[in-house]
């Protein structure tokens, strides 16, 4: 795949840079675009790794929740890269990967249950500028997953939001990381 990163990709240089690249093909086979612009800057690709190791062993809210919200966001602020390899991720953990296809056009599948739903709404309510979450919508929320889960669940969006605008705002887009296991498509985005 062709880059059109807007800052240009770094060589991973030196020991750590050896071992990024290792660890980074061993675990998906390639080293992904955000952490070779993000090279430039080893203090924000530090704070990025150590958010997302920490945010990894977050068990509070369910797993599927937060990958749909997760790829909710990234098809709302258009992060190619996040929702291909949201979708990598989502088979890699065994998540419902004809779930996990739709979620771009979330509110015209009906394979989504009323709380998936909600989930999503919610992740593009936190999305929007300015944010869009009603009462309403986080007592639901709050009265289905209790008070521990929704607040990792916002969380974790707004975690989402950092990712999917740096990556977009850097030019980064889709890796293939789905294509290269073979996955179907994803729906295409279908706007609220």
């Amino acid at each position: 795949m062709t880059s059109n990163t807007r800052i240009p990709k770094a060589e991973l240089t030196g020991v750590r840079g050896a071992i990024v690249g290792w660890m980074s093909r061993r675990m998906i086979g390639e080293v992904p675009e955000p952490v070779e612009v993000t090279w430039h800057n080893r203090k924000v690709l530090n704070f990025s790794f150590a958010v997302g190791r920490r945010a990894q062993k977050w068990d509070r809210c369910d797993a599927s929740l937060k990958s749909f919200a997760h790829m909710a966001v990234a098809s709302m602020v258009g992060c190619g890269f996040c929702l291909d390899y949201g979708y990598f991720e989502a088979r890699n953990k065994g998540l419902d990967l004809a779930k996990a296809r739709q979620v771009p056009r979330w509110r015209e599948s009906d394979m989504f249950t009323p709380l998936e739903r909600e989930v999503m709404e919610y992740a593009e309510a936190m999305t929007v500028t300015p944010p869009t979450v009603t009462d309403e919508l986080s007592a639901s929320l709050l009265d289905q997953l209790g008070p521990a889960a929704m607040v990792e669940l916002t969380a974790f969006v707004a975690l989402a939001n950092f990712a999917t605008r740096t990556n977009t705002a850097l030019g980064i887009e889709s890796q293939g990381f789905a294509t290269a296991c073979d996955l179907p498509p994803l729906a295409a985005h279908s706007a609220p």
